[in-house]
């Protein structure tokens, strides 16, 4: 807790759009930090844009926004093998748990009391999956994981409502390089 006895969150935030509506729900009861860790996105100037983005939104909306290197080796060797499996296998498995183990990580060494993410308020992400990832590495960081699924209740329509209105960059995939891929694909249809 803080001084003014308000518990302290970790948000890990894989872009501005999807941070809308869970920032939005959470600066209810948590005193929020939004933490941007994400060194699958692909190519370093997506991820360049999207850090830019969220910035912009902490400095509008008044939050800090907290940042980690930007660290494609480590998770493209963590992803190894897993290259050809489809968007939503077990790619997607292991890329929730690299970043939401070091969202934890950070979490517990700033004294945070929860850490949550924005990635369930995709509808195309399985919030089942990454809230099992997240209650599985709190308690091996000592760092409560606040489940939820933000696309409940419209909350993926309201999220891209508040990034309308805030004229939010909305990016087309997921972030990686083979998201892009299949979203290159998909338009070339």
């Amino acid at each position: 807790m803080n001084g003014s006895g308000r518990r302290r969150l970790l948000l890990h935030a894989c872009c501005a759009p999807c941070g809308t509506h869970p920032f939005t729900v959470l600066r209810e009861a948590f005193d929020v930090t939004v933490y941007f860790d994400n060194p699958n996105i692909f190519p370093e100037s997506e991820y360049r844009a999207r850090l830019d983005e969220i910035r912009a939104l902490g400095d509008r909306w008044n939050f800090p926004v907290e940042t980690a290197e930007y660290d494609a080796g480590n998770w493209r060797y963590a992803i190894r093998g897993l290259e050809d499996e489809p968007e939503g296998g077990k790619r997607c498995r292991v890329c929730f748990r690299f970043r939401l183990e070091r969202t934890a990580e950070r979490a517990a060494a700033s004294g945070m009391d929860a850490f949550a993410t924005t990635l369930t308020v995709s509808p195309h992400k399985n919030a089942a999956l990454i809230n099992r990832i997240g209650s599985e590495i709190g308690p091996l960081t000592g760092v409560t994981f606040i489940a939820a699924d933000f696309k409940k209740q419209d909350g993926f329509r309201k999220s891209c409502a508040l990034s309308r209105e805030a004229g939010l960059y909305r990016q087309d995939y997921c972030g990686c390089e083979f998201s892009l891929r299949e979203a290159e694909r998909r338009r070339a249809r």
